[in-house]
């Protein structure tokens, strides 16, 4: 019997810079793993929902080789039974999902830098009213922590 897939999260607070970048780095590195996953992404804040990614964030995923095609939306109850893990990007997107999980939530709830090997447990920071070589800098954040996620995730494959 094979398992269920790993349903995995990425969360900040508009779902427009941050977490649409992590939801398809992870989605990349938990495939190369071998971990079969679902992804989404949500934001804690409701200013941005059904609009696509912001065109920074999807200008530096294009100069990777990604696409960037979801529309954002908003971290809702479900989404504490629903997902396995949910990666926060800041330790006050962590805080804010902390705080709005049900007591019974199944999620487990977890900074996406705690996989970071060159910065355990640090923010990324969120680029949005910076220029372009903040968004390369959340890329490599990252994608470093993608990586270091989708190794834990996989057993060390």
């Amino acid at each position: 019997m094979s398992r269920p897939p790993l349903r995995v999260l990425t969360l900040c607070l508009g779902n427009i810079c941050r977490s649409p970048v992590a939801e398809v780095l992870v989605a990349r590195e938990l495939d190369a793993a071998g971990v079969h996953a679902i992804l989404d992404s949500a934001g804690t804040g409701a200013w941005h929902v059904g609009h696509p990614a912001d065109p920074r964030s999807r200008e530096v995923a294009r100069k990777h080789g990604l696409e960037l095609t979801g529309k954002a939306r908003q971290l809702e109850a479900r989404d504490f039974y629903e997902q396995d893990i949910i990666l926060a990007m800041d330790a006050q997107n962590l805080a804010d999902a902390q705080r709005l999980a049900p007591q019974d939530s199944t999620a487990k709830i977890m900074l996406m830098r705690d996989f970071d090997p060159q910065d355990k447990g640090a923010d990324v920071p969120d680029p949005y009213y910076g220029g372009p070589d903040g968004f390369e800098q959340m890329y490599q954040m990252l994608e470093r922590s993608a990586k270091g996620f989708a190794e834990e995730m996989g057993g060390g494959k």
